[in-house]
């Protein structure tokens, strides 16, 4: 049985060099399907991989609370539906302070995303994003400082003109090493800082890009930014993650009776925790590989169509060798599966072209995005399965064709 198995491989390889380039051809149809497949789900791996590294620097311990979008559907005391208000100042601040698990808390507002930023006569495209930032915010927002200083307390409490730019801010403005920025004055609109610190670059994430940004101190941002409709953010990161919810927990009670959110109602608030987030975009990410599969299944369904087409033409011209092997006493079960190993290899060696095809390809945007060189075993296996059940579906046809061929009939076939 074993050996004639081999045999009929044998057999279905020579058959194979025997037709290159109609082996060729079908091959590489079979090869864009799983190109094709392969390489978008292993693109889709890179970015998954990317976005949870990005949020893996931001703390699975960190969470937001900021005003929520849209209207509730809790009602006041006046009987009226009341629209979500702003965190205010004085409502981020009495949190902070009143805030007293054992984590670090910062209060930070967003000024504008599309900041235009000067130094002598250069200028930043008007897509800075410029933030006020208090105390602790380097350490809940998961930054670091390459160059200089953060905020000194001083800085801080007395809302001093001062500036920590992002990577890309120091690259347009100061150039790549030409000048040092820490000491240099910058312009924010028609406003003066010195900036003090370079944050350590880290990379795009998301459609936005971490160093395209500028920090300055919150007191400072009240005087000459923020208004009185200003709305605020409390970021907190606890000291071990498994305190995260916990402190969740606390920091929802604390909020609700901070902004008097009566027993009932809906949070007139938001919370938001990084793995959450993480969550919440994997799961687009899984549409998106699910339409990825479908678009790659279509484009096999069409490969195996072909390689079926493929198979009856070997049938019909091979007919007179069909009817020499039964003359000479080969079963039809033996013509089958010499078919369908036929089939079966033509499909592996498009597989194997395909995966190698499609993980370079999706390797490409892990190159791009700064991720590790990607091998998706799993796709990998699909993808020989895949190429196994194209070939077993293309092939039984014609294998079961040739086999109920009549000898007799085939051997006077021209």
């Amino acid at each position: 049985m074993q050996g004639l198995f081999f045999e009929n491989l044998k057999i279905a390889l020579r058959s194979v060099r025997s037709q290159a380039l109609r082996t060729t051809l079908t091959s590489l149809i079979i090869a864009v399907g799983i190109t094709a497949l392969v390489g978008i789900l292993t693109a889709i791996d890179a970015l998954q991989a990317k976005i949870e590294n990005d949020f893996r620097d931001m703390g699975a311990n960190t969470f937001s609370i900021e005003a929520n979008r849209g209207t509730l559907s809790g009602r006041s005391g006046s009987g009226r539906i009341r629209t979500n208000r702003n965190i205010s100042f004085r409502e981020a601040e009495t949190f902070t302070k009143r805030f007293d698990f054992p984590s670090t808390v910062s209060v930070s507002a967003m000024i504008t995303s599309t900041g235009t930023l000067r130094y002598l006569s250069k200028k930043t495209n008007p897509n800075v994003q410029v933030l006020a930032t208090g105390p602790g915010y380097l350490t809940t927002a998961g930054l670091k400082i390459e160059k200089g200083r953060g905020f000194s307390a001083d800085e801080s409490a007395d809302g001093a003109p001062v500036a920590v730019i992002g990577k890309d801010v120091e690259t347009k403005l100061f150039g790549e090493g030409i000048v040092n920025p820490i000491g240099e004055a910058i312009f924010i609109g028609a406003k003066r800082y010195t900036v003090t610190g370079v944050l350590k670059s880290k990379g795009t994430g998301l459609g936005f890009s971490g160093d395209n940004q500028v920090l300055i101190p919150l007191r400072n941002a009240r005087l000459n930014f923020l208004t009185s409709s200003s709305t605020y953010t409390v970021n907190v990161q606890t000291t071990r993650a498994e305190e995260a919810e916990p402190a969740e927990i606390a920091a929802k009670g604390l909020m609700r009776n901070i902004r008097g959110d009566r027993a009932g109602e809906p949070n007139s608030f938001g919370i938001t925790a990084s793995d959450n987030l993480v969550a919440l975009v994997l799961e687009q990410i899984t549409v998106i590989t699910l339409i990825a599969t479908f678009i790659g299944i279509i484009t096999l369904l069409g490969a195996a169509i072909g390689l079926m087409n493929i198979m009856l033409v070997s049938v019909t011209e091979r007919t007179r060798e069909i009817g020499v092997r039964k003359a000479i006493g080969a079963a039809s079960r033996t013509i089958r599966n010499q078919f369908l190993a036929e089939a079966v290899v033509i499909g592996q060696i498009g597989g194997g072209l395909g995966i190698v095809f499609g993980i370079a390809c999706g390797n490409v945007l892990a190159y791009i995005i700064d991720t590790p060189f990607i091998i998706p075993w799993i796709w990998i296996v699909s993808g020989i399965v895949l190429c196994f059940l194209v070939g077993l579906a293309s092939g039984y046809y014609p294998a079961k064709r040739a086999a109920a061929l009549d000898p007799i009939e085939s051997l006077r076939f021209e």
